[in-house]
């Protein structure tokens, strides 16, 4: 899985114009997600995600995280994370799940991500046209992947 972490002072998912999810001060992640992902890479990832130290501290130093504040989440499916550019310059998505295999593992991502966070959080509607707008704060933005743990 792969994923990337921008902290927001806001964030908003609208499809065919309606807003389908919308937060405050927290996280909004990309998830990608391909064929070799697990249960084990989910709850690894979920982890990371809940307790990596984003956000500041008192004196402005990023030590506390998405727990620590209590700020929400928003997780959006984007497959063209797993975009292969490595010939030409039209980018293969092979390296990404259909559908039938992903989204039952980013629904997996919303129930643990709730359950890590303590509380609901907000999502996309997988495989729609998204239209997502946010206030990057910082700008923090963390590329996470769990068949690369640096």
């Amino acid at each position: 899985m792969r994923a990337v972490i921008q902290r927001v002072a806001e964030a908003t998912v609208r499809v065919d114009g309606a807003v389908v999810a919308t937060i405050g001060n927290g996280l909004l992640v990309f998830l990608g997600i391909e064929d070799a992902d697990t249960d084990e890479d989910l709850q690894w990832l979920s982890g990371k995600i809940t307790n990596i130290r984003l956000f500041n501290d008192e004196l402005g130093v990023m030590n506390h995280s998405l727990k620590d504040k209590g700020g929400d989440v928003l997780l959006v499916s984007q497959f063209t994370l797993h975009a292969a550019t490595k010939k030409g310059n039209r980018p293969s998505y092979i390296k990404a799940s259909r559908p039938d295999v992903a989204k039952p593992l980013y629904e997996k991502m919303i129930v643990q991500l709730t359950a890590d966070v303590g509380k609901q959080i907000q999502c996309g509607i997988f495989g729609a046209d998204m239209k997502v707008s946010l206030l990057n704060d910082g700008p923090v933005t963390i590329i996470i992947d769990s068949k690369n743990k640096e």
